[in-house]
């Protein structure tokens, strides 16, 4: 068995996948090393009943169509040598955000769709929104810009405040780190790659995809160890020389990419977090399944609904164990050309105390879930309808579920609110990819691998 490697992964996740398939194309030694035993993350699977259960993947953004060479959606799948002709997308029908007294904004692949919802909706702010889109075409997102207020910008553009806290709901629940606000630069990547590039799900499950890629790196000789738990980082002065395995076993590399989130990483360094490192947002999901028959006794026209229940949403740590006042309704089947099954699922997202949860004694905690479910079932049921007789299974997860399998201290699933742009750590050969770098959703996390590998240790 190899104990010495050009490049060790740390984490199976989609960044870590990418990052391993880039490297591995030019015939380095990489070794990914996994906690758990199947890869994924964050957006992985299980499975319960006979169901297979998705814990991420509403759907992934930055649609593109084949055609458009320079999408980021395109340009992932010429970095990582996957043919996107042969990869089967089904885009999403549309989307709603729904807000108190039946005011809502419906939005799709199409862009213009929500620019009309705008001028209806909010008639006299329909200028402000043109030049807030064209501001946000002009800007370099991803350049090291310096912070700004979100809330901030958008007030020069838009006057109407229902209408920025409805624009701020699908782009703050989809991506950020932080509480209240938001970084601009990152809400104009999520505002790109939600509102101007539109979401879509692949062929299959998410399993079917973390398939391809497993078998991608593989093919061009990439090692990938399950259950290896990576403990600490080894260093001789400031650069790493290998990690350590919960069960003592050491393992000697160049260079490593971790994926476990900054906080995380600093621990491996045995270093004191910086900044309050830790995020603050981690969420309830919970997942039923209903008879497909079911469809036609529920308002499911859409793929996604962004719900809020007031007309300023608190996106914060919530006080009580769970927020249901605003969350997400997603419905994972309903994608264009999917075929329909025997089934299908709801699935309910809402902000969630991590605290709350951590202190709750055993039976606490599985009274809280079922507690909890209960509120989220009769809110989500006065917007889609009465699904609750239906459902067949149903299960949930919170940010102690969270914590565990993706290794975000607190469960915190879009990690720090501290983000380290260009990958780079104490250490000079340890880099951060993934959520702490600031890159977004599926594609952004895949393109954040990637980018650390092209930039710092290809370079080499």
């Amino acid at each position: 068995m190899n104990t010495n490697y050009s490049l060790i992964i740390i984490g199976g996740g989609l960044s870590g996948l990418a990052a391993g398939i880039r490297y591995a194309r030019f015939g380095g030694s990489v070794l990914i090393l996994e906690k758990h035993t199947i890869p994924g993350g964050l957006n992985s699977y299980y499975s319960r009943k006979g169901f297979l259960l998705e814990t991420g993947l509403h759907a992934m953004t930055n649609f593109a169509d084949p055609g458009e060479k320079h999408a980021p959606l395109n340009r992932l799948f010429r970095q990582l040598k996957l043919s996107r002709k042969q990869f089967i997308t089904h885009e999403q029908f549309s989307s709603l955000i729904h807000f108190p007294d039946k005011t809502t904004l419906s939005f799709s692949n199409d862009f213009s769709l929500l620019r009309d919802e705008v001028a209806r909706v909010f008639p006299s702010e329909i200028d402000g929104f043109d030049k807030l889109q064209a501001f946000i075409d002009s800007l370099d997102a991803f350049a090291p810009n310096p912070r700004l207020s979100t809330r901030m910008i958008l007030a020069d553009y838009i006057h109407d405040p229902l209408l920025t806290e409805m624009l701020l709901l699908p782009l703050m629940v989809y991506g950020n780190s932080e509480e209240h606000d938001m970084d601009f630069s990152q809400f104009a990547i999520m505002f790109r790659s939600i509102f101007k590039e539109g979401m879509f799900r692949p062929h299959g499950t998410i399993k079917d995809f973390l398939d391809l890629l497993v078998t991608k790196f593989t093919s061009f000789g990439g090692e990938i160890r399950y259950k290896s738990h990576v403990v600490s980082c080894l260093k001789k002065g400031n650069r790493i020389t290998g990690v350590t395995l919960a069960n003592g076993e050491i393992i000697n590399c160049n260079n490593v990419i971790s994926t476990i989130g900054a906080p995380g990483t600093w621990n491996l360094l045995s270093l004191p977090p910086e900044n309050d490192m830790c995020g603050k947002m981690s969420f309830m999901e919970s997942i039923y399944i209903l008879p497909s028959n079911a469809r036609k006794n529920i308002l499911n026209d859409h793929t996604i609904i962004f719900y809020s229940e007031k007309k300023e949403f608190q996106y914060c740590r919530p006080q009580s164990p769970v927020d249901p006042s605003w969350g997400v309704i997603c419905f994972p089947e309903n994608f264009q050309n999917l075929p329909l099954g025997d089934h299908f699922q709801i699935r309910v997202t809402n902000a969630a105390n991590y605290e709350l949860w951590k202190n709750a004694s055993s039976s606490q905690y599985k009274l809280m879930k079922v507690e909890w479910g209960k509120v989220s079932k009769e809110i989500t049921t006065k917007i889609i309808g009465n699904y609750q007789q239906n459902i067949v299974y149903e299960d949930s997860f919170t940010p102690l579920t969270i914590e565990k399998f993706t290794a975000k201290e607190q469960g915190a699933v879009y990690g720090s609110p501290f983000k380290i742009k260009n990958g780079k750590t104490p250490c000079p050969n340890l880099f951060i990819a993934g959520t702490d770098q600031g890159f977004l959703g599926i594609v952004g996390s895949m393109l954040s691998g990637v980018s650390m590998v092209n930039q710092h240790i290809l370079q080499e």
